[in-house]
């Protein structure tokens, strides 16, 4: 055994009692034959295994792995995740007390052994009463910037980031809904790699950086949902961005109906960009190549196919008051939108800030007033006897879900910490008293927000997402 490997095993003898950690890890090592070996806070088991040949596998075979009990190290955990495949490289997050930080990463040697883990794993009980999450992980090379003068061209802004950043590839603007004369005062900075990102976030992020003048905003960009190809094979809608605010769904069907009149089902525009429906996917697919760039109203479109998410995404959107999951239309879709920044200021819309994403709202509960008469008659009613479907905010379907199993009202405690700049930030926990002595007594989401309002209704969501459907 190496000294590399020694110095890994070390890492956490200061909490576990130093023999028995260092002989379990020692007869993981001798039973796999694979190293370990510690560095830059994290120890790294494999990456590659004993007689792997050819590069590392492809995006898309990792998984990010949370809520890791701290005292709890390779021995226990190789062996629950090999049940989903070979392990290409596990590597677990370690803080220097010898205690690993509560996550880790696991790359197995194929995308279908990763979605495997994804499914067996996921809210699995690695302890009594200790439930691990386990989630894609994808290697970001993506930035979002802000606070970007918005008379900057795309020409102008690649230069910028050229200059001050290394291994720029690209930089995606948008024009602006209103003006497409105009960016909307963001950009996202493609780069060469992942590491190449993060070097790049490292120098820009303290807040101090500017650009032309301006403190800009630096985050990683929200990663763009992957739909498998089997699944993309049966989409025969196409999303269709950078419209005029004052384009109408009429105008879209005729200009789509234009190639072969009649193939357009239905369309559903929002703001500035829309889903357009067709009967069949070949017509969709012949759309797409002929629409793409063309111009309506004045307006340069960019079409695509849209990306169709699963029912627990749609669960989740409809959390954020997008749609009912009892709704008859099952496919939401979820392309990419950047109308909704991630900002480090107050977005667009709560619901875009809430789920984590940059998407647009998909086809939206209805939300309009009528004129009210008088002499209209009036009926007092409970809200509890409506459907879900008239609630649009998590705060009120849990209160309504609650209810429904005859449970006791949720309970809400609010907690505070200071940002680093010296923000207060929020998040509430959530008991819900008819199962609080259950396996899980409370709730609370793993984001801060700025507002109360925003870190109820984050913490409604996060409570929902964990009880199910109803």
């Amino acid at each position: 055994m190496n000294e590399e490997n020694i110095d890994g095993i070390n890492g956490c003898s200061k909490v576990r009692t130093g023999t028995q950690n260092e002989a379990a890890l020692l007869a993981l090592m001798e039973k796999t034959g694979y190293n370990m070996v510690q560095e830059n806070g994290q120890r790294k088991f494999g990456g590659p295994p004993p007689g792997w040949e050819g590069p590392p596998p492809p995006r898309g075979c990792e998984v990010f792995v949370g809520k890791i009990p701290r005292d709890m190290y390779e021995d226990e955990l190789v062996p629950v995740f090999e049940r989903a495949g070979k392990i290409y490289e596990f590597r677990l997050m370690m803080e220097f007390s010898g205690e690993n930080r509560g996550y880790a990463f696991v790359m197995y040697t194929t995308k279908e052994e990763a979605q495997l883990a994804i499914r067996i794993l996921n809210n699995y009980e690695i302890r009594p009463g200790k439930f691990i999450g386990v989630c894609v992980s994808l290697d970001n090379c993506r930035l979002f910037i802000g606070a970007i003068p918005k008379e900057k061209k795309k020409e102008e802004i690649l230069d910028e980031m050229k200059k001050v950043t290394e291994g720029v590839v690209d930089v995606i603007v948008y024009p602006s809904a209103t003006d497409k004369t105009k960016n909307r005062g963001f950009a996202f900075v493609e780069y060469e790699s992942h590491r190449a990102a993060a070097m790049a976030r490292r120098k820009l992020i303290p807040g101090t950086f500017q650009l032309w003048g301006h403190t800009i905003q630096v985050d990683w960009a929200d990663p763009e949902k992957e739909v498998d190809e089997e699944t993309m094979q049966r989409v025969k809608v196409l999303y269709v961005r950078n419209l005029m605010i004052s384009t109408t769904e009429e105008t879209i069907k005729a200009e789509f109906n234009k190639f072969k009149p009649g193939a357009v089902e239905r369309v559903k525009k929002l703001r500035d960009y829309a889903f357009v429906h067709f009967f069949n996917r070949e017509d969709a697919v012949a759309a797409m190549s002929v629409m793409n760039g063309k111009c309506i109203d004045g307006a340069s479109i960019e079409v695509t196919l849209a990306k169709p998410v699963n029912k627990e995404s749609t669960w989740r959107q409809h959390l954020n008051g997008q749609i009912s999951p009892n709704s008859e239309n099952l496919i939401v879709f979820a392309n990419k939108e950047e109308s909704h920044p991630k900002t480090l200021g107050k977005p667009p819309t709560l619901p875009a800030r809430l789920n984590g994403q940059h998407s647009p709202s998909p086809p939206e509960i209805e939300r309009c007033t009528y004129p009210f008469f008088p002499g209209t008659k009036l009926t007092p009613i409970s809200m509890y006897s409506l459907k879900s479907n008239h609630f649009n905010s998590a705060v009120m379907h849990l209160d309504y879900y609650c209810n429904k199993n005859n449970w006791a009202p949720p309970e809400y405690y609010l907690y505070s910490t200071t940002s680093q700049d010296g923000k207060v930030l929020l998040v509430y926990k959530i008991v819900i008293p008819a199962i609080a002595n259950g396996s899980q007594s409370y709730f609370m989401p793993d984001k801060l927000c700025t507002t109360l309002e925003d870190a109820k209704e984050l913490a409604a969501q996060f409570t929902l997402l964990h009880l199910g459907p109803y």
